[in-house]
């Protein structure tokens, strides 16, 4: 499984950022696509997760203003950032599990900044 994330750039506090991550083969069978954040100095932590019965898990830090997504038919999962904070300041990761295994996409930046 290759995973591909963009859409990182500079947003200034308050904006909006959309990430895409593109994944090789059906995603409609992956249980389980997420995204995950490293700041610098911090450990990854995950943020969003997306199963494939439809439901989706946020960390409490980006609740209410992360929405993640995935278009089965253009195998992409999304990652919708609005209001965004100085503190979400990070390269993000798209991250698959299949058959136990997680996969990794490269990530994209994100900075938050005035």
């Amino acid at each position: 499984v290759q995973l591909q994330a963009s859409g990182g750039g500079l947003a200034q506090p308050g904006g909006s950022l959309r990430l895409s991550c593109a994944v090789s083969g059906s995603i409609a069978s992956i249980g389980f696509l997420g995204w995950s954040r490293q700041a610098p100095g911090k450990q990854r932590e995950l943020v969003a997760t997306s199963t494939s019965g439809g439901s989706t898990h946020y960390a409490d830090s980006v609740k209410g203003r992360f929405t993640a997504s995935r278009d089965n038919a253009e195998n992409t999962v999304y990652l919708q950032m609005n209001s965004l904070k100085p503190e979400d300041t990070a390269v993000y990761y798209c991250n698959a599990i299949v058959h136990g295994i997680r996969y990794w996409g490269k990530g994209t930046l994100v900075t938050v900044s005035s």
